[in-house]
């Protein structure tokens, strides 16, 4: 084997809360897991300030304080976190070849995905300004934040229909821009949200820019696309609620996904179509998105990977 190829038991592709759990789970069940930690190490939520549904912080904890303990145990149990990113991977054959920064090749027996998923934005400078600072792209995280307050949420699919469904529960009005003349979500949502009183619906609208201080958004301009009419609504939490990209590109064409590119796995497991590799976290879940369930299913995949190898080994015996 030349000097830039290794071999590995187990390789996992990508960090965060997924990634982490995944390898201290295989790093105790003597799996030797070697983890590339992707160009964001620690995922979304390096980018998240308060963390406060995690169990086990009471009192809560910063986003990238949250994944540095995550790091750090995983480290302690002995897996090898290397920063890096995996360019592209062969799956057809064993052991998996996957080439990491474009000039080295590892193989592996097993492979666990973790590489998760980014939050599609608008892109207004604003809005990254403000992110951590009253702009959100999870309700559910960050909603509790802004108990009693006004914000605004940019959407109209069923997730931005949800999202401000839940935001209605805990905030004192929501307004909803949407930048159509109607709906992308269901019938069934749009009822939802048309019968919730404290929403109001903003149709042919679109965010201009979001407004704010050293204390975080005060505000947000936005404008009729339709009569070119301008306002300000007075807000302090912007919600974009336009849907999410799996960060899964180099695996299109080598692995099953769904049309959004969402990596598919066999019910009740981690299992790819593909033997021997797994998939964990927001690179799979197109539905809970939280920290909490990534780190559950990165368990499952380091002991479906340790099961499977288990597995082999019992059959190279017989």
């Amino acid at each position: 084997m030349s000097q830039d190829t290794e071999h590995v038991k187990c390789l996992i592709i990508g960090s965060g809360p997924a990634g982490y759990t995944a390898a201290i789970y295989a790093a105790r069940a003597d799996l030797k897991p070697v983890l590339y930690t992707g160009m964001l190490a620690g995922g979304q939520l390096t980018q998240t300030t308060d963390v406060e549904n995690f169990p086990g912080y009471p009192s809560g904890i910063m986003g990238p304080e949250m994944m540095e303990d995550f790091r750090k145990q995983a480290e302690r149990f002995g897996t090898d976190i290397r920063f890096g990113y995996v360019s592209s991977v062969d799956f057809s054959s064993m052991p998996h070849k996957m080439v990491v920064d474009e000039v080295k090749t590892i193989t592996a027996d097993t492979v666990i995905i973790s590489t998760g998923a980014s939050a599609k934005w608008l892109g207004l400078e604003s809005e990254q300004k403000y992110n951590g600072f009253g702009v959100s792209a999870c309700a559910v995280c960050d909603g509790f934040f802004f108990r009693g307050q006004d914000i605004a949420i940019v959407g109209a699919g069923d997730t931005a229909a949800e999202e401000a469904t839940y935001l209605a529960k805990l905030c004192r009005k929501v307004y909803m821009l949407v930048r159509r003349d109607e709906f992308r979500a269901s019938k069934a949502m749009v009822t939802r949200v048309q019968n919730t009183p404290n929403i109001e619906i903003l149709y042919n609208t679109e965010t201009k820019e979001i407004l704010g201080n050293e204390t975080g958004v005060n505000g947000v301009a936005v404008f009729n696309n339709q009569t070119g009419e301008k306002k300000t609504l007075d807000v302090t939490g912007f919600f974009v609620a336009i849907g999410h990209h799996p960060n899964t590109d180099i695996f299109k064409g080598v692995i099953d996904m769904d049309e959004t590119g969402y990596i598919l796995t066999k019910p009740g497991t981690t299992q790819t179509n593909i033997e021997g590799v797994f998939c964990c976290g927001d690179a799979q879940d197109n539905v809970y998105r939280q920290a909490v369930t990534a780190a559950g299913t990165g368990c499952m995949a380091a002991l479906d990977a340790e099961r499977y190898l288990a597995a082999k080994e019992a059959e190279e015996l017989v």
